[in-house]
């Protein structure tokens, strides 16, 4: 007769769902986004994407065989990688410069700090603001949809916000306008995003108060809502990097406060600072703060009574 009392360690409720089936459906939600980068900077997005890919899985696998570790590149979380950083470069970026992006994400961000899992950041915010650091000047080489041709870095929307305005907006959600290749098309990416959140890949918590919030901080600030959620890399930071499981908060309340700080960094800097752009800089601050909310916002024990102000100040 099976024993039907069995006692285990948590966690006591399991699911199909494994580590590769996640990320293996969010490879599938940007693909849009991929073949969008493509049809509007030709065939060097596909390239550097395949690069990076390359590269991130290369040096996961050359890591871990060289430090003795189960080489779990099986898992697809390089490749998520990979793709996340190549939309974080613009499609005229050197390849041998989105290597050592790849680099960065994979060696020093996540396996140095014990592999998926460990990472105190999203690999791919901290590569891409390295590398905008160390090339400032490629970073901000975008070129001219479907030319190939290098442009200045005003050709992103969100430095010239002024000669914006209603006839453009479909312009943005189509992404015929200069950029990184994930800071183009926002219907896709909206699209893979919508994706996630049906196959509860993602919980709508994150990108919902996140965009939100920027779209009424917008208002406050004079800015049009519509010009700063559909530019610069809002969407694809909404809803496939502030919502990395590792790095985002587990609690309900610790994601509103999440979402809600994004949204408020990612608006001072775009509004007060010197960079048209804050999204890599938001998320990767609140990646850094996520164990302090987790640990503010976590329910109470069962079973436990709360302790009575008197208790608590002895």
């Amino acid at each position: 007769m099976d024993n039907k009392l069995i006692v285990t360690a948590a966690p006591h409720i399991t699911s199909a769902d494994t580590t590769q089936k996640i990320m293996q459906r969010v490879c599938i939600a940007l693909v849009p986004t991929l073949i969008a980068s493509v049809l509007v900077f030709g065939i060097n997005a596909l390239i550097l994407t395949a690069i990076t890919v390359a590269a991130c899985v290369i040096f996961e696998a050359g890591y871990c065989k060289m430090v003795g570790r189960e080489i779990p590149v099986g898992d697809f979380s390089a490749v998520v990688t990979g793709m996340l950083l190549a939309f974080n470069l613009p499609a005229t970026m050197p390849w041998w410069m989105a290597v050592v992006g790849a680099f960065i994400a994979i060696v020093i961000v996540k396996q140095l700090f014990g592999g998926l899992g460990y990472n105190f950041a999203n690999p791919a915010i901290v590569a891409r603001i390295s590398l905008a650091v160390g090339f400032a000047s490629r970073m901000a080489n975008y070129p001219i949809p479907n030319s190939g041709v290098d442009a200045l870095a005003s050709a992103t929307p969100l430095a010239v916000p002024a000669e914006l305005g209603a006839s453009e907006y479909v312009t943005l959600l189509l992404g015929n306008h200069g950029g990184v290749l994930g800071e183009t098309c926002a219907l896709t990416i909206l699209i893979g995003g919508i994706y996630l959140i049906c196959t509860k890949v993602i919980s709508p918590m994150i990108p919902v108060t996140y965009l939100g919030t920027v779209a009424v901080l917008s208002v406050c600030f004079g800015l049009d809502p519509i010009v700063q959620l559909l530019s610069g890399g809002l969407m694809l930071g909404a809803f496939f990097m502030a919502t990395d499981y590792v790095t985002s908060p587990t609690t309900e309340k610790g994601k509103l406060i999440f979402g809600i700080s994004l949204g408020v960094i990612t608006m001072v800097i775009r509004r007060f600072g010197t960079m048209n752009e804050g999204v890599s800089f938001a998320i990767l601050l609140m990646n850094l703060l996520v164990p302090y909310i987790d640990v503010l916002t976590r329910q109470d024990k069962l079973g436990i009574a709360k302790k009575s102000k008197k208790e608590a100040a002895k």
